[in-house]
């Protein structure tokens, strides 16, 4: 008889963006002319630039020669995009990096979901409540967080930094130890951001307290302050505690082409039961080397066209449309009488519900009566309930008549 992993049966319900799916499939079957617009999951609707698709039908013509074919390529990706990164998106912020410290990926999300696999099962997670969802399912599937809480809504062995209106949305600093940290921003779904002072103040924590930080920057393209840092190691220190995602997913429309990069310091390190310290890059690349065979070099050709002259102008022409439409839904909803938050630093807003109305309820109201879709706050934890998540991802067209389909039929 074949046993299960039952800490697999500790995720309440389904996955937050099947179950939205679910339901708007249950929405669409019993009323087949609506017009949904959907704002709701953060794919992007903006094509491929022509840079891209450029390189990438290049690289593919290069694959049919037998001259200038490739088969397996290194697990941690072509030296020729990881050089691009480091000059375009390090060096650019007085960041430096070795080759090494850089691995490419299929994803920014397998990544996140994934590293946890290096650390501990009784290592102490924290996590910013609410929170992307596949930071906790991934530590629950691995058997860390101790069992879901129902009252709660809350694992038993996880610290929750709870990012609240009277907070600015920004978390608290642990007030027991924890050994992992994982921090989003811009931030994944209030579209708030830390200042450098602030980052400074996190770094500084796990420095003392030999905590390693998991820094999601997947958004990080999206910033439009100056006093917000574009990655954790212009703060100083950061290299010897945090770990970053990046993402070319929302920043250069790969959601459906999949590339994305990990950057481990050398300086970092994590301990066994002996106190013996070990390389976290090393582990890494051991871990990757066994269970991931590398981006297509197609794939990573097409990323590193995003960082020529061609390239770079039609990414800024990409990422200001979709922070147009961010602006649009911001404004839109304030007009509508709505509280909100993000969309100036980050392709999210995050909205308070009406008259402390349920989030699911709300997501049902809204998609029955203005048939626009988001994001019920209550699936990124705890403190999301009561709270709305819109995505700037939409067409324009879609963006205007959204706004315009809730200042008219769920205006407060």
């Amino acid at each position: 008889m074949a046993l299960m992993n039952e800490n697999f049966l500790k995720l309440p319900g389904s996955y937050l963006f099947s179950e939205i799916a679910r339901r708007v499939t249950q929405f669409k079957n019993e009323n087949p002319d609506a017009d949904i617009i959907r704002l709701g999951i953060g794919d992007v609707t903006r094509p491929l630039p022509p840079a891209v698709i450029e390189a990438m039908k290049k690289a593919v013509d290069e694959m049919g020669k037998a001259e200038t074919f490739r088969g397996y390529g290194p697990e941690q990706g072509y030296n020729f995009l990881i050089e691009s990164i480091i000059e375009n998106d390090y060096k650019t912020r007085g960041v430096t990096l070795d080759i090494d410290e850089i691995y490419v990926s299929d994803g920014a999300k397998s990544d996140t979901a994934n590293f946890q696999e290096i650390f501990g099962i009784n290592n102490i997670m924290a996590v910013s409540d609410p929170v992307y969802p596949v930071y906790v399912d991934s530590n629950v599937m691995a058997g860390r967080t101790g069992n879901y809480n129902t009252d709660k809504g809350q694992y038993d062995n996880i610290v929750y930094l709870p990012c609240t209106e009277e907070n600015g949305m920004k978390p608290a600093f642990p007030t027991t130890h924890v050994d992992m940290i994982y921090l989003c921003f811009p931030n994944n779904p209030t579209g708030m951001t830390l200042t450098k002072n602030e980052l400074k103040q996190w770094v500084d924590y796990a420095r003392e307290h030999k905590s390693i930080i998991l820094y999601d920057s997947a958004y990080e393209a999206f910033i439009r302050e100056e006093n917000v840092p574009r990655t954790i190691y212009e703060v100083e220190g950061a290299r010897e505690v945090a770990v970053e995602f990046r993402s070319f997913s929302k920043t250069a429309g790969f959601t459906g082409t999949r590339c994305a990069y990990t950057v481990i310091p050398k300086e970092l390190m994590i301990y066994d039961s002996k106190g013996e310290a070990h390389s976290l890059n090393k582990l890494w690349l051991r871990r990757q080397t066994t269970k991931f065979n590398g981006v297509s070099y197609p794939v990573q050709a097409a990323a590193a066209a995003i960082y020529t002259p061609e390239g770079k102008k039609q990414i800024k022409e990409t990422i200001d449309y979709y922070m147009e439409n961010a602006r649009i839904i911001r404004e839109g909803l304030t007009e509508a009488g709505y509280e909100v938050f993000g969309g100036i630093n980050a392709p999210y807003i995050w909205m308070k519900t009406p008259k402390q109305m349920g989030s699911w309820e709300f997501f049902d109201k809204l998609m029955k009566e203005a048939h626009v879709v988001g994001t019920p706050g209550a699936g990124f934890g705890a403190n999301g309930e009561g709270f709305f998540r819109l995505t700037a991802f939409g067409t324009r067209e879609n963006t205007e008549k959204a706004i315009q389909r809730i200042k008219t039929k769920m205006g407060k």
